[in-house]
């Protein structure tokens, strides 16, 4: 059974809507996919619709923002959690709007020095969607300062540019809590991906397992492997569950479904 534990739609980053992303799994040959947006279920409706008529079994998710106290940013995947929970429902929406202001100010700034305006990011946001960085880079690349999404986040927006600003994220363990008592499963998403940025230590693993962290992140492209043999013992040592993914974004990166799969 081939099982892809993680992409995105346009409800967020992602380039597909929910439905398509279903088509694509399908495509692809999986035969379960999770629908894990940021921040957001919006898309649960429509993805469980096409997961039907494509003959593909959806594990409804989301990716849950988080930040420690070193401002180190952590994602957080959550599954099969109640949507309508109040507590987890709260925070996300405090790291939506968190995102959206966050946006505005990022842009402000750019505009300073590049021909970029507020309509030209909005004008590749889906209706409700979680607004955030990948947006950005899409306005830059549609006004030619950049080639692609990855070029954007590797200079102007990266997290060590002049133009980057912090949004609100809940520290991780309070998420891992939230999804728990909401009755989701808490995953922590490519732990050891340090290209991303900084990643976190001995302490934030410690705080996340003892609020109820159920599994890690283990097979993703940006998980080097020596990153994954850490992941893959502390999963043995703490009985943790070992997911693999490929954060599908359709076109807004090269991750492909199925290129990395639970087993």
């Amino acid at each position: 059974m081939r099982i892809d534990l993680h992409a995105h739609s346009n409800v967020s980053d992602g380039t597909e809507t929910p439905a398509d992303v279903m088509a694509s799994a399908a495509q692809a040959g999986l035969d379960v996919v999770a629908l894990t947006d940021h921040d957001s279920t919006d898309g649960w409706a429509e993805a469980s619709r096409a997961a039907l008529e494509n003959g593909v079994a959806l594990v409804p998710g989301m990716e849950v923002s988080c930040r420690t106290d070193q401002g180190i940013s952590v994602h957080l995947l959550s599954y099969l959690h109640d949507p309508s929970h109040p507590g987890l429902l709260e925070e996300i929406t405090k790291a939506k709007d968190a995102r959206l202001t966050r946006a505005e100010r990022m842009v402000t700034l750019l505009a300073e020095d590049y021909p970029l305006t507020w309509d030209d990011v909005i004008h590749h946001v889906a209706p409700g969607a979680t607004l955030g960085r990948p947006h950005i880079a899409d306005a830059l690349v549609a006004a030619g300062v950049v080639s692609d999404r990855s070029e954007a986040f590797a200079s102007i927006l990266t997290s060590h540019s002049r133009y980057f600003v912090q949004h609100y994220a809940p520290d991780p363990a309070t998420a891992v809590e939230l999804v728990r008592a909401a009755g989701g499963v808490p995953v922590f998403a490519h732990p050891v991906a340090s290209g991303r940025g900084r990643v976190v230590g001995e302490r934030t693993y410690r705080e996340m397992i003892d609020a109820g962290l159920l599994g890690l992140e283990v097979e993703h492209r940006d998980n080097p492997e020596e990153g994954r043999e850490f992941l893959r013992g502390l999963a043995a040592k703490h009985g943790l569950l070992m997911t693999g993914s490929s954060d599908y974004h359709g076109t807004g990166k090269p991750n492909l479904l199925g290129e990395n799969l639970t087993a």
